[in-house]
């Protein structure tokens, strides 16, 4: 911050009377005690802050504050020691003042709230969005938005229709053509608290909880992910991923898309609150929860948002169980890249594919798709202390968690099983096996329609 003197004193006494017809929406106070009143008060905007968990002390952590108007919450993280970018869709003369008058060094980028994007501005620990859902006519994009940036900690506050006690439990939303909000153009929306929830939780974030309403001014922390540790209960097992809508396992980087999870667990009566899937760094919350009979389970999450494009570890637990097997999904790998994994690691590679056909009728090389097809390899060279969890069954480069690993028979030979994905289309193609970092070299295997 900037080092008063007496001469600058002097210029700022000067200039308290010309500021205070600028017309502040924050208030400031100044290193020498004077305050720039505006129509929120210190006491108001020290509030408004006060209902999220933000730390005081945030030196080391990436701060943005979105729709950052006269700034004061922007210049507030600063003081606490963040290092702070400050965006708007227009630039705040007072901004710039109230910046100079503090000797600040908050980044300031005029942008518009859809346009933003981490390839560009980077991630940040603790992302302000206070006072600007409503001001949007697509208030779940920006959310999504918000979410690709964030590595943790969203504070949102947004006008809301209801408060108090009894609350619609039903989400629901107004939206306003002209002025029907306070008389303002740029008011589009008014959600209910329970919308407001919902659209959080439908941005991708993994843990929303609702802190306060004041005033209908609903105050929602939401975080990227889980805050509770493995346990050490019996974990589940997942046994297969697609694509929900393409039934495949590709997956864009910069679209809305869903996983379907298969898995197996030992825990009965499981909801959507006792499932915690991980995609890469990310707490991923389910959308859907199903049993499938037995100890079976089908689990439908979002892609978390801002992923980079690569391949992903996706994992699983439920309520305090250990974490499952690793199942590694690609999000925006190209087709070529993909083929390329099945590719054998070195030309004397350890494990090799001596023979393989239809886990159900045992037909050699070839596989018929029908419900819950099953293809079987027999593989020379797996470790010898390996199970199910440990291989990966990569067909044309996409990876299928194997179901079941046998004993080693007199040769050295074990049994390898996996279920086929119910997109795979008729044909020619090649499968292959993975321990860690170690590829067999593939074989061909032929695709036959169901009967």
């Amino acid at each position: 911050m900037k080092a008063w003197n007496a001469d600058f004193t002097k210029k700022i006494e000067k200039e308290v009377a010309r500021l205070q017809n600028l017309g502040w929406y924050h208030s400031f106070e100044l290193p020498d005690g004077q305050v720039i009143p505006g129509i929120q008060t210190l006491a108001q905007l020290r509030n408004r802050l006060r209902q999220f968990p933000v730390p005081q002390d945030l030196r080391g952590k990436r701060v943005l504050d979105i729709g950052a108007w006269d700034g004061w919450f922007s210049f507030e993280m600063e003081k606490r020691g963040a290092s702070v970018v400050a965006v708007d869709a227009v630039q705040s003369e007072k901004f710039l003042i109230a910046r100079e008058l503090l000797g600040s060094k908050v980044e300031f980028v005029l942008s518009d709230v859809y346009d933003l994007n981490p390839a560009e501005l980077g991630n940040f620990d603790v992302i302000l969005f206070l006072g600007v859902l409503y001001h949007l006519k697509h208030p779940l994009l920006a959310l999504e938005k918000v979410c690709a940036l964030a590595t943790d900690l969203v504070c949102v506050e947004s006008y809301v229709t209801d408060e108090g006690k009894k609350r619609n439990r039903k989400p629901c939303m107004e939206f306003y053509e002209t002025t029907e909000l306070g008389g303002q153009f740029d008011n589009w929306v008014g959600p209910n608290v329970a919308c407001l929830l919902s659209f959080c939780r439908a941005a991708g974030f993994a843990r929303c909880s609702l802190e306060s309403v004041i005033h209908n001014r609903a105050h929602v922390t939401c975080c990227r992910k889980w805050d509770r540790q493995a346990g050490s209960e019996e974990p589940p097992y997942v046994v297969g991923v697609e694509n929900s809508a393409s039934h495949d396992q590709t997956f864009a980087a910069n679209r809305d898309e869903y996983v379907s999870i298969w898995f197996k667990s030992s825990h009965g009566k499981l909801g959507d609150s006792d499932v915690f899937p991980e995609i890469g760094e990310y707490g991923a919350r389910p959308a859907l929860v199903l049993s499938t009979g037995h100890d079976g389970w089908h689990a439908v999450v979002k892609v978390p948002p801002g992923l980079s494009p690569g391949w992903h570890e996706l994992k699983i637990r439920v309520r305090d169980s250990a974490y499952s097997n690793v199942v590694r999904i690609g999000v925006g790998v190209p087709a070529p890249e993909r083929r390329q994994r099945g590719v054998a690691t070195t030309e004397e590679s350890a494990l090799k594919i001596e023979s393989l056909g239809d886990g159900k009728t045992w037909e050699r090389n070839q596989v018929r798709m029908r419900p819950a097809a099953c293809i079987s390899l027999w593989v020379r060279g797996l470790p010898p202390v390996c199970g199910a969890a440990d291989v990966i069954v990569r067909l044309n480069g996409n990876d299928l968690q194997s179901s079941f690993v046998s004993e080693a028979d007199s040769a050295g030979v074990r049994q390898v099983n996996a279920l086929l994905p119910s997109w795979l289309p008729a044909g020619k193609t090649s499968v292959t096996i993975a321990v860690e970092s170690s590829v067999a070299e593939p074989v061909d295997v032929e695709i036959l329609p169901g009967p």
